[in-house]
């Protein structure tokens, strides 16, 4: 069996205010994720996912641009 990127989970450290972990751990305690990893995990995609609509966005918009002016 070959092991692609997505199939393994790696450990990265990072250093979190205690306001935050206090955050993380509330949204935990509410339910909305299980542990603190998936909630992580979920932030970072989101920040992916928004930095990716961005860039798609800012291309789009010098494409319109070039065609108005071109």
């Amino acid at each position: 069996m070959s092991i692609t990127i997505g199939d393994y989970m790696e450990t990265v450290t990072a250093k979190i205010t205690h306001k935050l972990i206090h955050e993380l751990d509330h949204l935990v305690e509410n339910g909305w994720y299980a542990n603190r990893s998936e909630a992580i995990r979920d932030g970072i995609r989101e920040i992916i996912d928004k930095r990716k609509y961005m860039a798609m966005k800012k291309a789009i918009e010098e494409d319109i641009d070039w065609a108005e002016h071109a």
